[in-house]
C-alpha cells in the first residue's frame, strides 16, 4: 500500500537542526520526571508508610495519564496549537515536580499526576510535529533522536537521584530535576518559533485522499494501538522493578542497581538511531519490528536462565525498547494523511497503548509480591513481548503490503 501521507515541505525559517534540538531537550523531561522515583522508592515507602502496591502507582498513575488525559491534550493542541500547548505543559510539568516533592502523600499523588498530564501533551505533539515540520526522508532519524533523548533523560534521572537523595533528601532530589523543564521550554520556544503561523499558512491537506476509510476504521491504527501497548507495558513494568529485581537477585545495594537499571535506558539509544537505518535498508518495516521482538525476548528470558549476565540481557532489551517505539511511530508519521489524522492517530496509539501500560509497574509489582519471586513476573513481561511481536507484525505487513 502506497502512503498517502502528503509530501511535507521544507519550510523557510527555523531550521531543521534548530527544531531537532528542541525536540531532544523536550525529550529529557518526557520520561526522567516519571522513572526518577524507581531507585528512591524504598525510601518513599518508608518514609510515608505504604506498601508496594502504593508505591507502583507513583510510576503507574503518570503512564495511566498517558492513557486517559490524551483526549485532553489532544484538544489542547487543536486550541492552542502546537507549539503553545507544549510550553504550556512544560510549565505544569515544573509546578507538578514541585508539588510531588511537598509534604504528605497527597501532595506526592497531585503533583505525579500533573506530571503524567504534562507529559501526555508532549507525547502526543512530538510525532504530528515530526511529521508536519520534518522532510519525510528525515523522518526516522529524528523520531529516532527524539526516542534516544527520552531513554538519555530516563538515565540521567535514574543514575544522579540516588547520589542527590543520600546529600539531600529525596525530596529536593526529585524537585532539581524542574529546572530540566526550564531549560527545555526555552530551547524549545526557540527551536519552533514561527512554525504555527506558517502552518496556519499553509493549506490543509485533504485527510480522505482516494476515498480512503475514515482514520478510526483503519485497522493499521487499532494493530499499532495493541502492539504500543505490549511495548509500553514491557517498558514501564521492567523500568519500576529492575533496580529492586537486581538487588534481590544479584545482592546489590540501592546506588549501584539503580545505576546498573540505567544500562537498559541508555543501550536504547542505540535501537532509536539502529532502527531508522534497518528501514532504509529493507525499505519496510516488517524485518525491522521481528528484530525489535526478538531483542527484547532475550531480557526477561536471559533474566530468568542467567541473570548473572544481566549487562547483555538489559543492553539487548534496552536496544530493543527503543528500536521499538521508533518503528512503531515511524509507521504512524508514515500513514497519517496530514497532521490532524497524525494528531488523532498519536492520540489513540498511546492512549490506548499507555491504557495497558499504566497496569505494568502495578502489576508486576503485585505478582513479586504474591509470588516472593521474579520468575512470574518476568514470564509476564515475556508475554507483553509476544502481544507486540504479532501485532506489531500484522500493523508492519499491513504497511509493507
Amino acid at each position: 500500500m502506497t502512503s498517502t501521507r502528503p509530501a511535507t515541505a521544507v519550510r523557510p525559517g527555523t531550521g531543521t537542526g534548530l527544531l531537532v534540538l528542541a525536540l531532544v531537550v523536550l525529550a529529557l523531561n518526557l520520561r526522567g520526571p516519571i522513572v526518577a522515583i524507581s531507585p528512591v522508592l524504598d525510601t518513599i515507602r518508608a518514609d510515608l508508610g505504604i506498601g508496594a502496591g502504593t508505591a507502583g502507582l507513583l510510576t503507574s498513575l503518570p503512564v495511566l495519564c498517558f492513557a486517559l488525559a490524551t483526549p485532553l491534550a489532544s484538544l489542547l493542541l487543536a486550541r492552542a496549537g502546537l507549539e503553545r500547548g507544549v510550553l504550556i505543559a512544560l510549565g505544569a510539568l515544573l509546578v507538578g515536580t514541585v508539588v510531588r516533592s511537598t509534604d504528605g502523600l497527597p501532595a506526592v499523588i497531585v503533583g505525579t499526576l500533573v506530571i503524567g498530564i504534562a507529559i501526555t501533551v508532549g507525547n502526543v505533539a512530538v510525532p504530528v510535529i515530526v511529521g508536519r515540520d520534518v522532510p519525510a526522508h528525515r523522518a526516522g532519524i529524528v523520531l529516532g533522536g527524539y526516542t534516544a533523548a527520552l531513554n538519555v533523560g530516563s538515565m540521567i534521572m535514574l543514575s544522579f537521584t540516588v547520589p542527590l537523595a543520600a546529600g539531600l533528601g529525596w525530596r529536593p532530589a526529585l524537585a532539581a530535576w524542574g529546572l530540566v523543564a526550564v531549560l527545555a521550554a526555552g530551547v524549545f520556544w526557540l527551536g519552533t518559533r514561527g512554525n504555527a503561523r506558517r502552518a496556519a499558512e499553509a493549506p490543509a491537506p485533504d485527510e480522505g485522499v482516494g476515498g480512503g476509510p475514515v482514520w478510526w476504521r483503519r485497522p493499521i491504527v487499532w494493530a499499532l494501538t495493541i502492539a504500543f501497548g505490549g511495548q509500553a507495558f514491557s517498558y514501564y513494568g521492567v523500568t519500576a522493578w529492575l533496580p529492586l529485581l537486581l538487588h534481590d537477585e544479584l545482592g546489590m545495594d540501592p546506588a549501584a542497581a539503580g545505576v546498573s537499571a540505567s544500562v537498559f535506558q541508555v543501550a536504547a539509544v542505540a535501537g532509536a538511531f539502529g532502527v531508522p537505518v534497518l528501514l532504509r535498508v529493507f525499505d519496510r518495516p516488517l524485518p525491522s519490528l521481528l528484530v525489535v521482538c526478538a531483542f527484547w525476548a532475550t531480557l526477561p528470558l536471559g533474566l530468568l536462565l542467567a541473570p548473572e549476565l544481566w549487562p547483555v540481557w538489559c543492553a539487548l532489551g534496552g536496544v530493543a525498547q527503543g528500536g521499538g517505539f521508533t518503528v512503531i511511530f515511524s509507521i504512524v508519521v508514515r500513514a497519517a494523511r496530514g497532521p490532524a489524522e497524525g494528531r488523532r492517530m498519536s492520540a489513540l496509539v498511546q492512549g490506548g497503548g499507555y491504557l495497558v501500560a499504566a497496569t505494568g509497574p502495578t502489576v508486576v509489582g503485585a505478582v513479586h509480591e504474591a509470588t516472593n519471586a521474579w520468575t512470574v513476573p518476568l514470564l509476564v513481561v515475556l508475554g507483553a513481548v509476544a502481544v507486540l511481536t504479532v501485532a506489531g507484525s500484522y500493523a508492519a505487513s499491513a504497511r509493507a503490503a
